[in-house]
């Protein structure tokens, strides 16, 4: 054997010998004795590891997905834990308008008459969300609407009382208000009307039992409303409104009327509320007692 085959035989021995890596900037042992090389790894045992923490991964990432799943979206839309709705209606957030600057609270300490110094249209209260507005109610810009047009809800005789009334007693200052008709075919129209003072809205005759309505003559206190004082229907209740509710006497026709009546300081507020057949409860109750929080 040549020198240079011998050279080349000692390289390759030398070459499988060493480690797969060298480390170039490894200090040089001291006692001069050779270095055994590193012990080769076993890559089939580092591409299982890498599998199994790669489905751990997987795994813990579709757990959090899964959980997340369940408490994001409402009871009603995952499959095996529907709640029954109560049939209530998805009104936006309600919120107080901000008061002009120096103006009280309707019923602070310094504010005897109960005056409401913020805009009307901002105290009345929103539509529910998936409604069509009622095309019918004509506002102006700032949701005012006209005395006729409020007093359009009533029966053509009473109408004429009314106005009589608002006449002589001059004490009437404008009306704002908005309707809309929901998916179950429920018709709401709710008006505020905005008084001199608090003494002024005692004297209106059109939210007391003896009204009548268009294709509604005869009205009764709601007993739905009474049973429903001690229970959750009413626990938005506030401390400073009167709240009364009127629902139609049998035998009435294709459809129920039902009005809510809200008096809180120099403000009425009227729900006015039909449906073929009978109205729901719950969301005509919600109604009066969302407006009434809204004027508290």
């Amino acid at each position: 054997m040549t020198d240079t085959t011998a050279t080349e035989t000692l390289t390759a021995e030398t070459a499988e010998a060493a480690p797969e890596t060298a480390n170039p900037f490894a200090a040089p042992d001291p006692t001069g004795v050779p270095v055994p090389p590193a012990a080769p790894r076993d890559r089939r045992a580092l591409f299982a590891a890498l599998r199994w923490t790669a489905a751990v991964l997987v795994f813990a990432v579709a757990a959090a997905g899964t959980a997340y799943a369940v408490i994001k979206p409402e009871r009603t839309e995952i499959p095996g834990l529907a709640t029954k709705s109560d049939g209530r209606w998805a009104y936006p957030a309600i919120a107080k308008p901000v008061l002009p600057p120096g103006a009280p609270l309707p019923f602070a300490a310094d504010n005897t008459e109960g005056i409401h110094y913020a805009a009307l249209s901002q105290l009345l209260l929103p539509a529910p969300e998936g409604s069509k507005p009622d095309e019918s109610l004509k506002a102006d810009k700032d949701g005012m609407v006209t005395q006729d047009r409020f007093l359009e809800e009533y029966s053509e005789k009473f109408r004429e009382q009314l106005r009589k009334g608002l006449r002589e007693d001059s004490g009437l200052r404008q009306i704002a208000g908005r309707g809309w008709t929901t998916s179950d075919g429920t018709a709401t129209r709710v008006y505020l009307l905005r008084f001199h003072s608090a003494g002024f809205v005692g004297n209106f005759d059109g939210c007391k039992s003896g009204m009548t309505l268009q294709g509604a003559d005869s009205f009764d206190l709601d007993s739905a409303w009474d049973k429903a004082q001690n229970g959750q229907a009413t626990a938005g209740r506030m401390e400073h409104a009167t709240v009364t509710t009127y629902a139609e006497e049998k035998p009435y026709g294709p459809e129920q009327t039902k009005v809510g009546c809200v008096q809180a300081g120099d403000l009425l507020g009227v729900v006015i509320q039909t449906h073929k057949g009978t109205i729901a409860d719950v969301p005509f109750h919600q109604t009066v007692i969302l407006q009434d929080q809204l004027l508290e």
